[in-house]
């Protein structure tokens, strides 16, 4: 399913957040968003999700979803939001239980989801009990339980460490792989940005507009063999100077309030 972002701007009173943002996420693709503190990534994903509307612009969704989906559009954040009474399996099903679904269904998709991202043998443990790597693993599972179409992310590594991000980002490129899910992903890490996008739009500092584009032509799977290294920073590099002196006024931005 593809996602459409056509003439997207919105405000929050007198500031304008966004403006004119025309972005087109086709079916199977991931693309990712980067730009400095406050150019409105979170808003677009935001307005993407259905959670804003739009002050101007219209989001639309063309093709068909996969079979068995239940949500469209699905949000994993930074924030794990787990109920701490639940355990995995009761937070992954959570997903399911507005939709008229039987036991055994239900028991079905909560078990592929666990399986798909690890957990399995988590199924009966609390989140006070686990990581927070595997805390975010769960978020993951609660997603991809309703089987998406397009999956809408916030930065949901930024609060794990070096060691977790790199095992998660790999997780999420298998669950990619495996399930062709659509993905509009917001990250301020370069790295995540080259590793995980098979484009990468930078957006200005505020009001928000898209500034340039990168593809990344090697395959994902191949992007962290040595042979890649080199490509791959600089890769990151032009990414930094395409946002470097933005961010800086960024920071200043925020230092001073």
């Amino acid at each position: 399913m593809d996602l459409r972002l056509s003439g997207i701007a919105h405000r929050y009173g007198d500031l304008t957040a966004i403006e004119r943002v025309d972005l087109t996420v086709g079916s199977g693709e991931t693309v990712v968003l980067i730009g400095p503190s406050g150019c409105g990534k979170s808003t677009l994903l935001g307005i993407a999700g259905g959670l804003l509307a739009p002050g101007a612009g219209r989001v639309e969704t063309a093709g068909a979803a996969p079979a068995g989906c239940l949500n469209p559009l699905t949000y994993v954040f930074q924030d794990f939001a787990l109920l701490p009474w639940r355990t995995v399996e009761g937070n992954v099903a959570l997903a399911l239980e507005h939709h008229p679904l039987t036991a055994s269904e239900r028991a079905e998709r909560v078990d592929a989801a666990l399986a798909l991202t690890g957990l399995r043998e988590f199924a009966l443990v609390y989140p006070k009990q686990l990581s927070g790597g595997m805390r975010q693993r769960v978020g993951l599972a609660r997603a991809v339980v309703v089987r998406p179409a397009i999956l809408l992310l916030d930065e949901p590594l930024s609060a794990l460490d070096a060691q977790t991000r790199e095992l998660l980002m790999a997780d999420l490129l298998a669950i990619w792989e495996r399930e062709r899910t659509t993905a509009l992903y917001v990250t301020h890490n370069l790295a995540e940005a080259a590793r995980l996008g098979d484009r990468v739009v930078v957006m200005s500092r505020r009001p928000g507009r898209i500034k340039d584009t990168l593809a990344i032509d090697l395959p994902r799977g191949a992007r962290e063999r040595p042979e890649h290294a080199a490509a791959m920073a600089d890769l990151q590099a032009r990414l930094w100077r395409l946002i470097e002196d933005e961010a800086r006024v960024a920071e200043r931005e925020v230092a001073d309030g």
